[in-house]
């Protein structure tokens, strides 16, 4: 039985990637038969990019002390549920409805294919169902969303990062990327963004540095002389875990973004995706070895994610060989960004902004420099060469505009709601709220009350 079970699943995923021909070997594919194939491709893509908060769990959870590793893993179900109803009720429409040049505003309080009319301005939609074009477009804005609840991990009230969620997810994210993909602005200059360097991770990233800055460092993270004290990670096996899960999970992200099996461009978006990756986790560890004398696990992971964010942009646009430069360039330079802010005195848990932020700006200028003509004609996108293809500098020029307004826009934004939030409610747990860990002080509970106990029980007795 499970044997036919297995079967059955690889025979309808292997329908859904070769080409309509093994469908109907006599004709093109009808209108019909060439929805349900994008769609089901479309959905497929959909799935890896939701499971990636399995990913973003691990990850942020092994590398938060273990007092606050299970707060810090249920924040990402609590990142899906906020960003699953907040889409649904405004977002979707907001980013993606028909409207002006800055938002839509129709398709509200989405209501399934029936409000297809709403959508009409919406850009790179092909032949998906509206259904599924919005379950897509959710996923990415819940990524966007976990990024910022990395930059408050281990000393932001729950209530604050619920309150911050929402109106990230309703007034922030969905601006963003109508300005990029939903009709706006951007879009109306060609802005080069396949698949979110800048919508989803520079949006996410630059939110979670001005929390950062907003809630101060965590207790014990610098000496009195100003210097950083290196807190590790409760569990380094986690955290792997969680970006070899983000890794596989960018296959949805990237090469779904194509939202169509047909002609097989999505193949090349994957292949991309996939050296670039490879090429920052190794840079990254080069530049660790280098710098620390020993090769850093953590700055490898880094490093692949770095790559992975940078290429998000770039994947449909340029050649493999860029794609591993691109890769390279970001491990190496996350890896120095995330050092130098540091000692700046900056304390980001995961180094959010130099993996989302500084590596998303590298992703979206790196079109400009790197864009190929030949892909821009054949996958049918938008905007002009790059630099180095005798392009000029006109396409560098949009995508720069791009990134600094992308990140005013957010940090003004994201200053104003954390300042009232802070002004009425507060920021930060209490001193000893954040000594106890937000598993127990939050909720109750510790995500290991075995491990917990044993360590209460060992202080107890070196006290006396």
């Amino acid at each position: 039985m499970k044997k036919k079970m297995l079967m059955m699943f690889l025979a309808m995923i292997t329908l859904m990637i070769y080409p309509v021909s093994a469908f109907a070997a006599d004709g093109p594919a009808t209108p019909d038969l060439q929805i349900g194939l994008d769609t089901a491709f479309t959905f497929l893509a959909f799935i890896l990019v939701f499971f990636m908060q399995a990913g973003f769990a691990m990850l942020e959870a092994g590398s938060v002390r273990m007092k606050n590793a299970g707060h810090v893993a249920g924040k990402t179900v609590l990142t899906l549920a906020i960003a699953c109803l907040c889409f649904w009720a405004l977002g979707f429409g907001l980013g993606f409805g028909n409207g002006n040049s800055f938002f839509g505003t129709t398709g509200f309080w989405y209501g399934g294919d029936t409000q297809a009319a709403s959508f009409d301005n919406a850009l790179g939609f092909s032949d998906v169902t509206l259904n599924v074009k919005f379950l897509f477009q959710m996923a990415f804005a819940a990524v966007s969303l976990a990024i910022v609840s990395g930059g408050m991990a281990e000393r932001a009230k729950l209530s604050v990062y619920i309150i911050f969620g929402i109106l990230f997810s309703v007034v922030i994210y969905p601006v963003v990327a109508h300005w990029v993909w939903g009709g706006g602005w951007l879009a109306e200059l060609s802005m080069q963004d396949y698949a979110g360097s800048t919508v989803v991770h520079l949006t996410g990233a630059t939110a979670a540095v001005v929390a950062t800055i907003l809630l101060k460092p965590r207790l014990g993270k610098f000496n009195k002389e100003g210097k950083p004290v290196i807190i590790p990670g409760h569990n380094q096996v986690f955290t792997v875990l969680g970006v070899i899960i983000l890794w596989f999970g960018w296959f949805g992200f990237n090469p779904g973004s194509a939202l169509s099996p047909m002609g097989g461009f999505f193949g090349h978006v994957a292949l991309t995706t996939n050296i670039a990756a490879a090429a920052g986790g190794l840079a990254a560890l080069i530049a660790s070895w280098l710098y620390f004398g020993k090769s850093d696990i953590p700055a490898m992971l880094n490093g692949v994610l770095a790559a992975l964010v940078a290429i998000t942009g770039a994947c449909a646009y340029v050649q493999p060989w860029a794609a591993i430069i691109i890769g390279l360039v970001a491990g190496a330079f996350t890896f120095m960004t995330s050092q130098w802010l540091e000692r700046a005195g900056l304390d980001d848990p995961i180094y959010a902004f130099s993996v989302h932020g500084i590596a998303g700006m590298w992703g979206a200028l790196s079109t400009g420099l790197f864009a190929d003509p030949d892909l821009i004609e054949k996958g049918a996108l938008v905007g002009k060469a790059g630099l180095f293809y005798d392009g000029g500098f006109h396409q560098l020029g949009v995508q720069a505009l791009g990134v600094a307004g992308t990140f005013v826009f957010v940090a003004v934004m994201s200053f104003i709601i954390l300042y009232v939030i802070k002004l009425v409610i507060g920021l930060r747990v209490t001193e000893e709220e954040e000594l106890m860990g937000l598993d127990i002080s939050e909720h109750g509970t510790y995500g290991y009350p075995e491990q917990m106990k044993l360590i209460a029980e060992s202080e107890s007795k070196t006290r006396k």
